[in-house]
């Protein structure tokens, strides 16, 4: 019979028997006490701890209900023969460099702090409001669906009814619903391209099909895909827009492929040198499921974004999601009603707009005497071609200088394009111009 090396604090929060358990639970985890063995009494282990029977036979209790032991009639209690087995929690490899690093992420938006208050006051009212008794409409709130609907129609030109509109937690839980929902087989996507809906395709158990970006699709280039996932508005990361030829024949392609298309309009509000070309499913409701997102306008943590696919998918997915109570918390979807209703979103896409406006040109003067621009200057962030080791050498340089900063080949799957994208939302201006001069030293380097 085993001595317990156990030790109690009679001054912790924790009361004993719970200390009690949890010190045993260790043990047998650790392999102390071997399985089959038999522990000493609930009395004799109370009185060589000197605590109370109760505190023993409570701690004992909790283990047999847990599985770790088990008690035989007449002969006492003894570790389980079957119990559990929990693996040792691997130590954590030595930080070699502690310096914090900024990463700039192509999807960190310029918040106005001027505008905090507006965010404050939509958090006050979802504190007073009144939840739902049950569970929320799996397309999302009523009110949030009308005041989306509107919205969508007025900047992106995409009509459409509240009633078909669904409230979703961001863009790839919009494509992950719509995939349920499709015809078996892959999904044609852009290289380079968004890493998170690759990431989700595949996730779904479909292969992934690569569709070199900004370049037409040929008339026979989607048959055999269920869809194709596109950023027409601004392509992520190239930055290029697709023309009106290439939407046209997109979708001709998809009509004959029978194929949907999935428009992810990523960073659509922010262009700054021309108006925003009109989002691909205003040409056609039928064959274009739309996805939007409040991640580059008010903030990504917030985790909510909207989708107004075909009404036939549409309702195929609100019985999925009625079926699974897959929402939006309600809270995140009450504040972002008064976010819209206030003209809060209105505001800071405004202010953000005017801000990269005047950062991009110091973008473009940094970088275009070492590299070309791969897209039109919109949006938070840029993308610049060169060869793979001047890339590595400038990024290396802004990571001693305390920046992250991508490289295209992060976002490529099979096309050799190789490159810098420089995001210039998340960053102060005092943070963009060392990153830019710590980019410029790599480079006038290499």
């Amino acid at each position: 019979m085993p001595i317990l090396p156990v030790t109690l604090d009679r001054r912790a929060a924790d009361p004993l028997h719970r200390q009690l358990s949890l010190a045993i639970r260790t043990l047998l985890a650790d392999g102390v006490v071997a399985r089959g063995e038999r522990l000493p009494s609930s009395r004799a282990l109370a009185a060589d701890l000197g605590v109370a029977r109760s505190v023993t036979e409570q701690a004992y209790d909790q283990l047999v209900a847990e599985g770790w032991l088990e008690t035989r009639r007449g002969a006492g209690t003894y570790v389980a023969a079957q119990g559990h087995a929990i693996a040792p929690i691997p130590s954590r490899p030595p930080e070699t460099d502690k310096r914090p690093v900024l990463r700039l992420d192509t999807g960190m938006p310029w918040i106005d702090p001027r505008h905090a208050a507006g965010w404050r006051r939509a958090w006050r009212e979802v504190s007073t409001a009144a939840p739902p008794r049950g569970y929320d409409d799996p397309r999302g709130l009523p009110e949030l669906r009308r005041l989306l609907a509107e919205r969508i129609g007025r900047i992106r030109a995409v009509r459409c009814d509240p009633e078909e509109v669904v409230v979703t937690g961001g863009t790839t839980d919009g494509l992950r619903h719509l995939l349920a929902e499709l015809r078996p087989g892959p999904v044609a996507a852009e290289d380079p391209g968004y890493r998170a809906a690759v990431a989700t395709v595949q996730a779904a158990g479909r292969a992934v099909v690569d569709l070199p970006a900004g370049r037409p699709v040929g008339p026979h280039a989607l048959v055999g895909a269920a869809a194709a996932y596109v950023t027409p508005a601004h392509q992520h990361p190239l930055g290029v827009v697709m023309s009106a030829a290439d939407r046209l024949a997109l979708l001709a392609a998809a009509t004959t492929a029978e194929a949907q298309i999935v428009e992810d309009d990523y960073d659509s509000e922010f262009r700054y040198d021309v108006a925003p070309v009109p989002a691909l499913a205003s040409l056609d409701r039928t064959r274009v499921t739309y996805l939007g997102t409040a991640s580059k306008s008010v903030a990504p943590s917030l985790r909510l974004g909207w989708m107004v696919p075909p009404p036939e998918l549409g309702e195929a997915i609100r019985r999925r999601r009625a079926a699974t109570h897959d929402s939006v918390p309600w809270p995140v979807q009450r504040a972002f009603v008064t976010l819209l209703r206030d003209g809060y979103v209105d505001k800071v896409v405004r202010s953000a707009r005017r801000v990269y406006a005047e950062r991009a040109p110091r973008v473009v003067e940094a970088m275009s005497p070492y590299a070309t621009a791969a897209g039109p200057s919109a949006g938070m962030y840029s993308t610049w071609l060169m060869d793979a080791e001047r890339a590595r050498t400038a990024r290396a340089e802004a990571r001693r200088a305390g920046f992250d900063v991508p490289l295209l080949a992060d976002y490529t799957r099979t096309s050799p394009l190789t490159g810098l994208v420089v995001a210039f939302g998340g960053v102060t201006d005092a943070q963009l111009d060392r990153v830019l001069a710590a980019l410029r030293r790599g480079l006038a380097r290499s």
